[in-house]
């Protein structure tokens, strides 16, 4: 194969003018970035993003592979560099609130005038539509009025968080990097650009099959903690080990479930209920058992078991595992350790072929590329 061939970048000739903010938005553009868009990354001259200052580490991580230039859009030579900017590119990526970019004269009905192939994609928290579109929100308020947050936490326990921002990233930032990808192939085959309306609460709910699905077939959804994959089986759970570390048990089809109870010297446990009466009783002794090694005693007796049961890590631990780093999914950026990108395309390398930008690092480049004056 080619050498060019060996690493071309699938969304190589992909502009996007990305005005977004802190992480839903940005981490939508760093996906295409990483494919090898050219993400330009656009910044108020006044404030910039507020990452920047807020978690620089998160702000470098998720706007690396970006090209980044200032302009105050409330400026009438800032408004006029940017319509000038949207004439050539792909994608508009922004994350205010519905009407912001109208006010500023550069909303998407102006913009389709001066580029009627654009996509235009508005990631908000509730949509350009409906009675809480101008509300302000984050990823836990999305999680809340979606359903998803009641269903999370232990059985009989309150709602909890979590340190993975359910809505913003996967509600947000992979549901409007879709609705783009798939808006660009459409103005590809007919010339004809789209508004992507992406919103976080309408991504995370939609996330919830497994609820949705008990709703349907039982007409209430099960208890926080007690669902089929939430917690409400013994063999697909997690468990405390001797050392206060856990074991993840997914032991969820009849063949896995005998593996394990072989490996862990408990054949008897096979035919023991893992639903409704006695399946507390399994779930009790088997709780009682793990307690007695620890987690990486269990994992060396039941490491090579075909049995879906591995140790809960911490990330510190998920970042040195063999597999995980046999996988490559893990960079260094000046100093600082950043996930690569999860996309692995044949024929294509993915590389960090540039740090975040400082802020408008790249604006007389992008300037002089596009012929306009700095």
């Amino acid at each position: 194969m080619p050498q060019a061939a060996m690493n071309a970048k699938p969304l190589a000739g992909l502009r996007v003018l990305d005005l977004s903010r802190l992480l839903p938005g940005p981490a939508c553009t760093l996906y295409l970035a990483d494919l090898g868009a050219d993400v330009i990354k656009i910044e108020d001259e006044a404030q910039g993003d507020y990452a920047r200052s807020l978690q620089p580490a998160l702000f470098k991580a998720i706007n690396r592979n970006k090209r980044g230039m200032c302009l105050d859009l409330r400026q009438t030579d800032g408004r006029e560099t940017f319509l000038r900017l949207v004439e050539r590119a792909d994608v508009v990526v922004e994350s205010f609130r519905p009407g912001v970019m109208d006010r500023l004269g550069v909303g998407y009905e102006i913009l389709r005038e001066r580029n009627p192939a654009l996509v235009y994609c508005a990631l908000t928290g509730y949509g350009q539509s409906g009675p809480y579109r101008n509300r302000a929100g984050h990823d836990v308020n999305y999680r809340a009025l979606s359903g998803q947050l009641e269903q999370s936490g232990p059985a009989g326990g309150a709602p909890d968080l979590s340190n993975f921002q359910v809505a913003d990233i996967a509600g947000g930032a992979l549901t409007a990097a879709l609705g783009i990808l798939a808006a660009v192939l459409r103005a590809r085959e007919t010339g004809e650009g789209a508004l992507v309306d992406a919103a976080m609460l309408d991504g995370t709910l939609a996330l919830q099959w497994v609820a949705l699905a008990s709703l349907a077939q039982s007409g209430a959804t099960r208890p926080r903690g007690t669902d089929v994959l939430s917690g409400g089986l013994p063999n697909y759970s997690v468990y405390a080990c001797r050392d206060g570390h856990y074991l993840a048990v997914g032991a969820l089809e009849a063949k896995f479930w005998g593996m394990f109870c072989d490996a862990i010297g408990q054949p008897g446990w096979k035919s023991r209920p893992l639903t409704g009466a006695g399946s507390e009783a399994t779930r009790a002794d088997l709780a009682d058992l793990l307690r007695t090694r620890t987690r990486d005693e269990w994992m060396a007796l039941l490491g090579d078991t075909d049995a879906c049961v591995s140790p809960v890590l911490t990330l510190e631990e998920a970042l040195a595992d063999e597999h995980v780093v046999s996988r490559g999914m893990v960079c260094q950026v000046d100093g600082l350790p950043q996930f690569a990108c999860p996309i692995k395309l044949s024929g294509y390398r993915f590389e960090v072929e540039r740090a975040a930008p400082e802020p408008g690092e790249h604006s007389a480049e992008i300037l002089a590329e596009f012929g306009l004056k700095n």
